[in-house]
């Protein structure tokens, strides 16, 4: 099952979408809950895994859509196919602050790894799957899970990443360490391993966490400067529920505002 090539454009600066233009039959496929417009003539529908020729028949799918689940995902994916007879665009949004990063697969060896939630939509026919670590120490001490979500195929996919986006080209032998919620995707020769950081000082009162992730070349690494997990703990920890100061910092009573609260 061939690709289908479609066009597209990015709007935006923090919050951005992508907006693709579908030709007559073409069709996208999108994460569940990511569309953000559709003109007339595109038709939606919603399926088990992701529509491609991997998963074909009963079984295929089924197995398709265990699969996603198993990343975290939903069971459903939507296709979204022009059925009018001229050009339409379909758009699909990010969830949080960051940018979307367009991937052409058949340049990047027909194969890339990404973090979970990172798929936003993609031309029909990718196909999402899974990967396993291969070493426990990366599944059970990386805090972003045991498995990451596979992308295969010679089309343009589409996945989104928080904050600032950096692309770094590593060559054979090259190590590169990062915070383990920072690696956004990499490409199939990247080796990834999860290593303690070190001394027990530097583990407990760095601030950094304990462990963090090795990448060895050679290939692409996509990394992100807000990966949404921190972002949250921010939030959380800012507000009332995690503790912090939460509204009384917007108060010119600050703390005494809380004496004329009902109870």
């Amino acid at each position: 099952m061939a690709m289908d090539v479609i066009d597209y454009q990015i709007f935006g600066d923090d919050m951005q979408f992508v907006e693709i233009e579908l030709d007559p039959n073409e069709a996208a496929v999108g994460e569940a809950g990511a569309m953000f417009y559709m003109e007339d003539d595109v038709q939606m529908e919603t399926i088990f895994g992701d529509g491609s020729a991997a998963q074909s028949g009963i079984f295929g799918k089924l197995l398709g859509a265990g699969k996603r689940l198993v990343t975290g995902e939903s069971l459903f994916t939507t296709v979204f196919m022009n059925g009018g007879r001229q050009k339409r665009k379909v758009a699909f949004g990010a969830a949080y602050p960051g940018k979307i990063i367009p991937m052409d697969l058949s340049q990047l060896g027909g194969t890339l790894l990404c973090q979970k939630d990172a798929f936003l939509c993609a031309a029909k026919g990718v196909a999402l799957g899974i990967a396993f670590q291969k070493r426990l120490g990366a599944g059970f001490f990386g805090g972003e899970g045991f498995v990451l979500q596979k992308l295969e195929g010679d089309g343009l996919a589409f996945i989104h990443a928080g904050g600032a986006i950096i692309e770094k080209t590593l060559q054979p032998g090259q190590t590169l360490r990062v915070d383990s919620g920072c690696v956004v995707a990499f490409t199939q020769d990247i080796d990834f391993d999860i290593q303690f950081v070190g001394g027990v000082k530097t583990a407990l009162f760095g601030g950094e966490g304990m462990f963090f992730a090795t990448l060895r070349g050679s290939g692409k690494v996509w990394l992100q400067s807000l990966p949404l997990s921190r972002l949250a703990n921010r939030i959380v920890g800012a507000s009332k529920i995690g503790g912090g100061k939460g509204a009384e910092q917007g108060s010119v009573l600050g703390g005494l505002g809380n004496l004329f609260e009902d109870e």
